[in-house]
C-alpha cells in the first residue's frame, strides 16, 4: 500500500487522527507491505493506535460520483 499524504483527499482535520501522522508526522510517500497494513489494522481494531485515515483522491472521486448518482 502506498501512503502519500500529499495525495490524500481526507479533510486535513483527519490527519490528527491518522496512524501515519500520529506516529511519523506528515510523510513523503511511504510504502507499507501487506503484513504491515494488517498489523496496523489489528492494532487499530484493538484501540492501541489510531486507524489509517488515508482517502486516495481517486477513491474520493468515486464516492462522490456514487453519492451524486444516488440522489
Amino acid at each position: 500500500m502506498l501512503i502519500d499524504c500529499g495525495e490524500c483527499a481526507a479533510p486535513k482535520s483527519a490527519c490528527a487522527d491518522c496512524v501515519v501522522t500520529a506516529i511519523l508526522g506528515p510523510q513523503d510517500p511511504l510504502e507499507l507491505q501487506p503484513a504491515e497494513v494488517a498489523a496496523l489494522q489489528t492494532l487499530a481494531t484493538a484501540g492501541l493506535v489510531r486507524p489509517l485515515r488515508l482517502l486516495p483522491v481517486a477513491a474520493a472521486a468515486v464516492a462522490q460520483e456514487r453519492g451524486a448518482a444516488a440522489s
